[in-house]
């Protein structure tokens, strides 16, 4: 009967007739964000993990007892850095002594052949420092290995101007070589979010001791690649980073859309002068990393740079020799190096050179430049982007272009690891 009133009157009557109802008054829906957000200068929108007050105020480099101004807290982070390559159960292995009594390994099962090394914790678990492992190759550090042919990859593709093409006859490693050092920009951006990388990888990793030890000051280092892949990685979360011999990483973090902060104090490279691959000089169809088949051809790093005069003050020869992580662990970092002593130059074994910007170091004027004669640009028209096919498979996948890419994740020893739950 009401139905058939006119829509005035039927509302009337139901305000009336119809009793209210009362609901149950309701909390305000809030939410606590776990990330920081920043847009970068390329308008990719950033994020990293919250990090408290103490937590950023222990970003110094005095935040685990021995800072990196005394020799021993170098070759603290150096004897960690060195356990990256081996096994504890190997006869390389250092101790670390009692403090670090604690540590996990990743990447280490039978059928792992990539990204690896180990987490170490302080006994009353408020220090983590990720040690990532670098290149294994006979000739470089780590020796042969399962882990040779992706490491050569991710080099290739993070150390190279474009593609690893050094010469004529040399095969890229992904298909954004346009001929006459012309690279395609978007292409080589899309190359190096690929699941084959370890950095996406990394970033799993990185996330999943975040939720370990949520309260902990966590550190990553590493040498060589690994020492790259620290940077990245500290770069993304604003961790503090010590990387030994690394190559120059900036170009890689730009091609990543990695951002820029004003200050990058956080991150410091320790390397010496007569290592090639980290002065950036390893380069040319005729260096010996392209005869090992390595395009290693950049020379900028980001943050500050300790950087050990073994030419200079040591007489050292320039070799790719005296890159392995036990020639700085044993022979630069435990050398009499000539200190500035009331005498002046009086020998004193516990002085470190001081972090400079490293633009300022490897630069002109304050700016370092990789494959300055290349001609990077962006296409308009789609680009056949050919890349190695690996078997690792990562968390999420940031891309520029594609943005956020989830997938299924397989970090090595991780996945199925109660010590590692995947979230």
């Amino acid at each position: 009967m009401y139905l058939s009133l006119p829509g005035a009157l039927y509302t009337l009557l139901t305000t009336y007739l119809w009793p209210k109802q009362h609901f149950p008054e309701t909390k305000p829906l809030t939410f606590h964000l776990r990330h920081v957000h920043a847009t970068a200068t390329s308008s990719e929108i950033l994020f990293a993990d919250v990090q408290s007050p103490q937590q950023i105020q222990a970003l110094g480099h005095d935040s685990y007892d021995l800072p990196l101004s005394s020799q021993r807290g170098g070759i603290r982070d150096c004897t960690m850095t060195a356990n990256a390559y081996v096994e504890p159960k190997d006869s390389e292995w250092y101790d670390l002594k009692d403090r670090w009594n604690n540590s996990h390994p990743f990447g280490w099962s039978p059928t792992d052949n990539g990204f690896r090394g180990h987490v170490f914790v302080s006994e009353d678990n408020s220090t983590v420092v990720v040690s990532v492992k670098g290149t294994s190759a006979p000739w470089i550090a780590g020796g042969g290995g399962p882990t040779m042919k992706k490491d050569k990859l991710n080099d290739n593709l993070l150390f190279s101007c474009c593609c690893a093409r050094v010469g004529p006859t040399w095969s890229t490693v992904c298909g954004c070589y346009n001929g006459s050092n012309r690279c395609e920009q978007t292409c080589i951006e899309d190359a190096l979010q690929e699941e084959s990388l370890f950095y996406p990888v990394g970033i799993n990793l990185y996330n999943n001791v975040t939720y370990m030890y949520p309260e902990a000051n966590i550190w990553v280092i590493g040498h060589s690649l690994g020492g790259a892949l620290a940077s990245l990685i500290g770069l993304t979360f604003g961790a503090p980073v010590v990387a030994f011999e690394s190559p120059g990483e900036a170009m890689a973090a730009r091609r990543l859309h990695l951002p820029s902060p004003p200050s990058l104090q956080h991150i410091t490279h320790i390397y010496h002068t007569a290592d090639p691959i980290a002065m950036g000089t390893c380069n040319g169809v005729s260096s010996w990393c392209a005869i090992g088949g390595y395009a290693m051809e950049t020379k900028c790093h980001l943050g500050e740079v300790i950087q050990y005069d073994t030419v200079g003050l040591l007489k050292w020869g320039v070799s790719i020799s005296t890159h392995p992580i036990k020639v700085v662990l044993e022979q630069v970092l435990s050398a009499e190096w000539k200190g500035d002593g009331e005498k002046g130059g009086a020998p004193a074994s516990d002085v470190v050179p001081k972090p400079r910007r490293a633009a300022e170091v490897e630069g002109e004027d304050g700016v370092c430049m990789d494959c300055y004669s290349w001609d990077t640009r962006r296409s308009s028209a789609p680009v056949n982007m050919a890349i190695s096919r690996h078997h690792s498979r990562v968390l999420a996948v940031l891309s520029p272009s594609k943005g956020v890419v989830l997938g299924a994740s397989d970090v090595p020893n991780l996945a199925s690891s109660k010590r590692f739950p995947i979230r």
